[in-house]
């Protein structure tokens, strides 16, 4: 079977998140002890114990979530004996889980993506003042409609509304400033989508307004080595395959201010052959995902010790 390990994003963050890991393999142990040294702060019990609040801090929710699907991939390679390489075609990830992507597979170094993410998490923060800028969920609408839409809501008034993730058929987020944003639920709202709905977000992520961000990350990143990843990287911005090096900084540059195309990337997989799409680390927002995309792919969660255990057993 064809597969591509694929790496969440933000939101699927929760209090507890890698402490099944840290307790039954040392791999995983020495992944947040990595981590937690690299940020010169104890992540790790902000994961295990919370508070929610401080934990959901995007500078705190990036490095968190990259860390656990890191401690995966690497326990199942321990566990499995074999490199992820070896057992799929592809990665992927959904915004900061490109960074996720980009560390199993040898890109990054598991500090440097800590630290990027780090920086990342706090620049996008800092881009809008609070209260600012929104994102909004439109279910029941595909991507066309809402790039008319936006159109429409831009026309209509001040302010930056686009449409910043392609997540699923009928499953698209907007972002932008508030009254945009507000603005185009309404039109959405007229023409029949199924529901319109803020979300709870401290920034307008994937938009023109993050540019402050993105540059902070081309200096962040021109610090760091990028390796040729083990596997090719399907990259949100294009919804193709890269492995340059120089290719990977430029992009991940422009992914602050991008589209998240994850919808296109998983079009693209199963365009490769790919079959089925294991989701590494935290939570299981990408698997339920695969089946609105594409009915011939399946998708596998693989979070703790069990799914772990299971996992190797299909292989």
């Amino acid at each position: 079977m064809k597969r591509a390990f694929v790496f969440p994003g933000q939101g699927s963050q929760a209090v507890g998140m890698g402490k099944e890991l840290a307790d039954a393999f040392p791999v995983a142990r020495e992944v947040f002890e990595e981590v937690d040294e690299a940020l010169g702060q104890s992540l790790t019990k902000l994961m295990v114990e919370g508070p929610l609040e401080e934990l959901t801090l995007t500078e705190n929710t990036q490095p968190a979530l990259m860390a656990t699907s890191v401690a995966v991939a690497r326990v199942l390679e321990s566990e499995g004996g074999f490199k992820l390489a070896d057992k799929a075609e592809f990665v992927a990830g959904h915004s900061l889980g490109e960074y996720s992507a980009l560390t199993a597979v040898g890109a990054l170094a598991l500090s440097d993506a800590a630290r990027l993410l780090k920086a990342r998490g706090r620049a996008m923060q800092l881009a809008v003042p609070v209260g600012k800028g929104a994102m909004a969920a439109l279910l029941g609408m595909d991507i066309e409609p809402v790039e008319e839409l936006v159109k429409e809501a831009t026309a209509a008034g001040e302010g930056v509304v686009v449409a910043a993730n392609d997540n699923a058929v009928g499953q698209v987020v907007l972002s932008g400033d508030k009254d945009a944003v507000a603005r185009a639920i309404e039109l959405a709202k007229e023409k029949g989508v199924r529901k319109a709905m803020m979300l709870p977000v401290s920034a307008p992520f994937h938009c023109p307004l993050m540019q402050p961000a993105a540059d902070t990350m081309a200096e962040e990143l021109a610090k760091v080595t990028i390796a040729p990843p083990a596997l090719p990287v399907v990259a949100n911005v294009t919804a193709a395959d890269i492995s340059d090096p120089e290719t990977i900084r430029k992009l991940l540059v422009e992914q602050v201010t991008g589209r998240v195309r994850w919808r296109e990337s998983v079009l693209f997989m199963g365009e490769q052959g790919i079959e089925q799409l294991v989701e590494l680390g935290t939570g299981k927002v990408l698997t339920q995902m695969v089946r609105r995309i594409n009915k011939e792919m399946t998708g596998t969660a693989v979070q703790g010790p069990a799914e772990i255990e299971a996992f190797l057993k299909t292989l």
